[in-house]
């Protein structure tokens, strides 16, 4: 069997493949002869029939003119969702800012639109977005339409944010949702996995820019998460927790907190056991955190401080396969010690786990519909057929917890399991059957996962 046939049987059978490269630059695209992958390099689409569109008229000819195709954003994830036997688009080249209402509190971004790009621009205007994911190199579009998420007890994933969005649906035409108008089907388009039409523009919401420090502290115990997890957790706007899961204890607390003008206090030198950093740390301790963002309390803008990473660097060069399951904030502490119990299987494979809250919202298939949740994420060695392996034992350990899976990352978790543990998916089914009755945006990956 080739390297190629190989990665893609591996991507059908458990939603992805592997050896990724978390952070690397995007491909522009195949060179000449060249097979198109994902910016890990490790995914191999089906097809390098790649059409970059740069208007709305484009796109609507395109999807007019073809049977089946899918979009691609950043190429993030690290599975077969956006992958497409015929043809693929890439909206790359639609990235303007089309409106802000400072009323409304509201941006419109074309579809290709990255966060890092968006985020100066509503920073310079004196706004902000509530939440960004660990690294802002990836596309709004894409982000939203799999639930990617950023952290904080009271924070929804980024999809939250989306107030409207206009897209192209498998006949050609244009399709208008917003939050105000069409509640129900605006909840079920949100997160919509590629499957409902190619997302042209996205409306957010957002508010006035604030200044955030971020301070990080190194080897806290284990067992304050047992009595204090929600203390820990609370105890910033944003908090995230690094573990390798050796030694009972979490090796980083990255406590991200907002401050007011001319508000710098001094750290408080012990955290529920940990020390306070004396330098900046990269989650991996081996890896210079010269790519990370700012820490030691230094007062920063939002979106200088809410990435893990830093807009201008690579954050990382080294490959590394990822999975992230998501379980209810209630099971928390339980699904923590579920994990730990398997350190001995899950740390000779791995470079670090990381642990962070989201809020509970309405989005019909977010990974934290109507509850708030704890996201496990596992960056892994490029040892696929460990991580392989692996992964269905965490899973089983999951289970109590109706454990769901990040969407464009690596599980194993079958069809007709997942889709027991969304209560709106048949609605969801019923959405597509609407606006894309011959599955002209549907895939293996999601025949899989949304039908069995």
């Amino acid at each position: 069997m080739n390297k190629r046939m190989f990665l893609k049987l591996s991507a059908g059978i458990l939603g992805g493949s592997a050896g990724a490269r978390l952070f690397g630059r995007m491909p522009e695209g195949p060179a000449s002869g060249a097979q198109l992958t994902n910016w890990a390099g490790n995914y191999t689409y089906s097809t390098d029939n790649l059409h970059r569109l740069t208007s709305i008229e484009q796109v609507r000819k395109f999807v007019k003119e073809h049977d089946s195709l899918k979009v691609l954003g950043t190429r993030h994830c690290f599975n077969g969702i956006a992958d497409s036997p015929q043809a693929l688009i890439s909206l790359e080249s639609m990235d303007r800012v089309v409106a802000l209402d400072p009323e409304a509190r509201t941006v419109t971004v074309e579809a290709g639109t990255k966060y890092g790009r968006l985020c100066p621009y509503l920073h310079d205007r004196g706004f902000a977005l509530h939440n960004l994911a660990s690294l802002p190199h990836i596309s709004v579009a894409g982000a939203c339409a799999t639930a990617t998420h950023g952290s904080g007890i009271q924070n929804g994933n980024l999809a939250t944010a989306v107030s409207a969005l206009e897209l192209v649906t498998a006949d050609g035409d244009i399709l208008s949702l917003s939050r105000a108008k069409d509640e129900e089907t605006f909840l079920g388009a949100v997160v919509h996995l590629g499957a409902l039409g190619v997302v042209t523009k996205v409306t957010l919401d957002i508010q006035p820019a604030f200044t955030m420090r971020q301070d990080v502290y190194e080897n806290m115990p284990l067992a304050q998460l047992t009595d204090h997890f929600e203390t820990i957790m609370s105890s910033g706007y944003s908090v995230s927790l690094f573990t390798d899961w050796q030694n009972k204890r979490i090796n980083e607390v990255w406590v991200k907190r907002r401050v007011g003008k001319g508000d710098s206090p001094a750290a408080e030198p012990e955290f529920f056991g940990a020390r306070l950093a004396s330098k900046n740390l990269h989650p991996i301790a081996e890896l210079a955190a010269e790519n990370c963002t700012e820490q030691m309390g230094v007062p920063g803008p939002w979106f200088e401080r809410l990435p893990h990473f830093r807009m201008g660097f690579t954050p990382s060069s080294g490959k590394e396969l990822q999975a992230e399951y998501f379980v209810p904030r209630k099971d928390a502490v339980e699904s923590i010690l579920a994990i730990e119990r398997l350190r001995d299987r899950v740390s000779p494979h791995l470079l670090i786990s990381e642990l962070r809250t989201v809020a509970g919202d309405r989005l019909w298939m977010s990974p934290c519909y109507q509850r708030p949740s704890l996201a496990i994420h596992f960056t892994w060695k490029p040892d696929w057929d460990s991580v392989r392996k692996l992964l269905p034992i965490i899973e089983t350990e999951l289970a109590p917890y109706q454990v769901r899976p990040h969407w464009g990352k690596l599980f194993a978790v079958g069809g007709a399991q997942l889709q027991s543990r969304y209560e709106k998916l048949t609605d969801f089914q019923g959405l597509l059957k609407v606006y894309d009755p011959r599955g002209k945006f549907r895939n293996a990956f999601l025949a899989r996962t949304l039908y069995g």
